[in-house]
């Protein structure tokens, strides 16, 4: 298959992944989500090895070197940093019987956001990461010449 297939193949598994995270969220059930996603990181990998205009050398090799290195760099100052402020937003909701902690619901807002929307927003910075990645690999790219053409 062709690189561009692939992308749409892999992007529709995280549209259906987004789907399975909305109806894990209505069932409460977080392990449909967990074991769907390792599936689908594993439908990805197979159909990553069938396609066939991917061309690595040691220039695109030291490209994704470098783009996911700065890539990882940058996420987890911005996931760390999220993720500290929720907890500090959320040291007071604990899962102790509601006699011991009445103002526990999942409903209860942090400053106007909902609580549950906290995983929707890590799911958003996960897509940030994708995105990272991207404008990473491109400067890189551009950077060590992997667009340029030996041909005249």
């Amino acid at each position: 298959m062709k690189r561009n297939t692939f992308y749409l193949i892999a992007g529709s598994v995280a549209l259906i992944l987004l789907g399975i995270f909305w109806y894990s969220v209505e069932l409460e059930q977080p392990f449909l989500i967990e074991v769907a996603f390792i599936i689908a990181v594993g439908l990805v990998y197979l159909a990553r090895k069938r396609v066939i205009d991917l061309i690595e050398d040691e220039r695109s090799a030291r490209i994704t070197e470098k783009a996911t290195l700065k890539t990882m760099q940058v996420f987890w100052v911005v996931f760390c940093t999220f993720s500290i402020g929720a907890v500090i937003r959320l040291i007071d909701i604990t899962s102790f019987p509601p006699e011991f902690h009445p103002s526990f619901s999942p409903e209860r807002t942090i400053g106007m956001l909902p609580i549950r929307s906290i995983g929707y927003i890590q799911l958003g910075l996960l897509c940030l990461m994708i995105f990272l990645y991207v404008g990473f690999r491109m400067y890189y790219a551009k950077k060590f010449g992997d667009w340029e053409t030996d041909e005249e």
